[in-house]
């Protein structure tokens, strides 16, 4: 079975001019030469302290760069994005009359034809199709017109679903979902798991928040982690505290049908793994689980 769901909740941005690649290049934390016709990135923006701003798809397509973000937050990164910009040679602009579209289950890459290879990237009718960069398992994404993407997708053999089909889907596989999931100006990339997410290259140059995000990394600084969890009971509200033994250990994040995700004190956590301990959330116990893809 193959599913899709229209995602309300992101939005585009288009950069374009002979200095756009160069421009992204030097204020995010994924290595945007790797985007070319075949291959998208996850990345994010950070502030110069280091602390998370956006995140984001860069996908290439009919000579531009197109950013996937938060709709709610699209017009904040295009102004922050305007302000870096100076005197490059890039134009950036909304992009108007096109939908984001999450893609999933297990026939979905053969339904398109497309490896599931981190970020690979097709032509889709008028738009594109690729594999999410950062898990496989969390499927594909698409950017089509709007007024032929029902039609395309289903033509294929994709059966439509909610939106919340997908966010249940990637709850449970712990992924996070941008500012739902990490505050603004708050967060660090590695607490949030951007590493295994693909999120961050520790080999390219300089961007805006890099010198903290490595420090981090190669100090080993980090003393809270994201981690999946499943809820005995209704999803506590986001920002509800974790406890264990009455202590705060941390606070939820976004949930949905037995599914959560919680930033929890590593110095805390390890008997809570192996069920040995009581976490509590809003009176609901949580059992958090370290995935497969979780260093």
């Amino acid at each position: 079975m193959a599913w899709f769901a229209f995602l309300a909740s992101r939005g585009l941005i288009a950069l374009s001019g002979e200095d756009a690649r160069s421009f992204l290049q030097g204020l995010v934390s994924n290595d945007v030469e790797k985007v070319a016709a075949g291959r998208a990135i996850y990345a994010a923006l950070l502030t110069p302290q280091g602390k998370y701003l956006h995140d984001f798809f860069v996908a290439e397509a009919n000579g531009r760069l197109l950013i996937d973000a938060e709709t709610a937050r699209l017009a904040d990164l295009e102004r922050r994005l305007t302000l870096y910009r100076l005197r490059a040679k890039v134009t950036i602009e909304r992009v108007e009359g096109h939908v984001v579209a999450a893609l999933w289950g297990e026939n979905a890459p053969r339904t398109l034809t497309l490896p599931s290879d981190a970020g690979r990237e097709k032509p889709l009718g008028r738009g594109i199709a690729f594999a999410d960069p950062r898990l496989p398992h969390l499927g594909l994404r698409a950017i089509l017109p709007q007024d032929e993407a029902e039609a395309t997708l289903s033509r294929l053999g994709f059966t439509r679903t909610e939106a919340s089909a997908y966010d249940r889907h990637r709850l449970a596989i712990g992924v996070p979902d941008g500012s739902r999931d990490l505050e603004v100006e708050k967060s660090t990339l590695l607490e949030s798991n951007f590493e295994e997410l693909h999120g961050v290259d520790f080999d390219k140059g300089c961007y805006v928040g890099q010198e903290l995000t490595a420090r981090t990394k190669y100090r080993g600084l980090v003393k809270k982690r994201l981690f999946p969890v499943t809820l005995d009971g209704p999803a506590p509200a986001p920002g509800t505290p974790v406890t264990l033994d009455g202590g705060d250990i941390g606070d939820m994040r976004s949930a949905a049908d037995g599914y959560g995700l919680a930033l929890l004190r590593l110095d805390c956590i390890e008997n809570a793994l192996k069920g040995d301990r009581v976490l509590l959330a809003g009176g609901v116990r949580l059992r958090p689980t370290r995935p497969d893809w979780m260093s």
